[in-house]
């Protein structure tokens, strides 16, 4: 069976090769796995709650309506971090193609978690699609305001986990010459190295990033990881290291920063407006590709 639903989440495999898989969970709409082959794409921490009663740690949580945490907006800093889509249970809509095996979830206020909508009275309707390729994961997001009167404000993130082996054998390669703010040193620059490298705590978003960049995770000269992305502008790269990891109680094992980086493609670095009755969508799509160095421009 291409499609398997149970109460708790939702599994695609390959009609062509039962090894290649996705898992969705229904909680937050959670791809908390990825495989290729038997072989793991994304990083779960083994503290992962999986029961619905908090956030997944780990794999593609989506964030919406706000990026971190917001101070200025009278609604969305009344929400925790990283907003409500990750902390309510999403409507499975059923399979839309069988190959590639294709679904689609939905979120809307009448299902979303109640305690966060009461704080963020807004409409909207959320629709995502899972597509698994061959050798690719298609994660697509449909945002429709279904206000007639007001404007829709939000961010959208896909906070995407990547398995790797080493993180100091790691480079993210094809953001050199790019814009970007340093959460940490709470600073903008323009990045002039050739290649990301890992030795300490990253927080930082790339602005305006050219869709025609493919972002690459390369280890030891080979890419392990290739992200392509449609509309969505900014590009967090995110490792905890040490001491981070060690405050996260659900950040398990706490070696576990070696073995992982985050890399995610969003529109964090101002919201998207939607007048009532427009729709904005963008998609992420992570998939093997050959190695190929993007100059700066």
């Amino acid at each position: 069976m291409p499609v398997k639903e149970t109460d708790r989440e939702v599994v695609l495999t390959r009609p062509d090769d039962e090894t290649t898989s996705v898992t969705i969970l229904k909680y937050g709409a959670t791809v908390y796995s990825w495989k290729l082959k038997s072989e793991e794409q994304l990083w779960l921490s083994t503290a992962a709650k999986l029961d619905g009663s908090k956030p997944v740690r780990g794999g593609i949580p989506l964030v919406f309506p706000v990026f971190g945490k917001n101070t200025t907006d009278e609604y969305l800093s009344k929400l925790p971090q990283h907003g409500l889509a990750r902390n309510s249970t999403w409507e499975f809509l059923g399979q839309t193609k069988s190959d590639p095996p294709t679904v689609q979830f939905g979120l809307k206020p009448e299902i979303a978690n109640p305690e966060l909508t009461k704080l963020w009275p807004m409409d909207f309707l959320l629709i995502l699609t899972v597509e698994l390729g061959v050798d690719s994961l298609k994660t697509a997001i449909e945002v429709e305001n279904t206000s007639t009167s007001k404007e829709l404000k939000f961010n959208w993130l896909f906070h995407t986990y990547f398995r790797i082996e080493d993180i100091e054998g790691t480079m993210v390669s094809n953001l050199a010459g790019m814009k970007l703010y340093d959460q940490l040193l709470k600073e903008s620059y323009v990045d002039k190295h050739p290649v990301v490298t890992f030795h300490q705590e990253t927080d930082v978003i790339y602005q305006n990033v050219s869709p025609e960049r493919a972002i690459q995770i390369v280890d030891k000269g080979v890419q392990v990881h290739t992200l392509k992305r449609y509309n969505l502008p900014d590009t967090v790269v995110w490792n905890p290291w040490v001491e981070k990891s060690q405050g996260m109680a659900d950040f398990e094992p706490k070696t576990g920063y070696e073995q992982m980086i985050c890399i995610e493609p969003g529109h964090v670095h101002d919201f998207i407006t939607l007048a009532p009755g427009k729709k904005w969508n963008a998609h992420q799509l992570l998939c093997k590709d050959e190695l190929n160095y993007q100059a700066i421009q």
